[in-house]
């Protein structure tokens, strides 16, 4: 039962790995569209940089393509998450644990 879950899980890594391959241009921050009539730039850009937030100006195609980035980071850092929860998952199931005088368990892990 353990060699099909372990199967199953490096199955699930191998099709994460295989996901950033397709993973386009990325950006933190986020896009803001005012509405047309609104005072003040149509599209802004802000992100925190250095502990501080940064605005910038943009065309309408710089906002398009920053928003289609930020969207790609945000896949990719689910994508991760996902990859270092499955590894610890692997790993307990691949090695032996060693003897202990408490038993380890998943929360230490942060499996669940």
């Amino acid at each position: 039962m353990a060699t099909a879950r372990l199967t199953a899980l490096e199955k699930r890594y191998l099709e994460l790995r295989q996901q950033l391959t397709a993973i386009g241009y990325v950006s933190h921050g986020s896009v803001y569209r005012r509405p047309v009539g609104q005072s003040g730039a149509r599209f802004i850009w802000s992100s925190k940089i250095r502990n501080k937030t940064v605005s910038l100006a943009l065309s309408e195609e710089q906002a398009d393509w920053l928003e289609q980035a930020i969207a790609e980071h945000r896949k990719l850092k689910k994508i991760l998450a996902d990859m270092h929860r499955l590894s610890r998952q692997i790993m307990r199931l691949k090695f032996n644990d060693i003897e202990r005088r408490k038993p380890l368990n998943k929360k230490v892990l942060r499996v669940i």
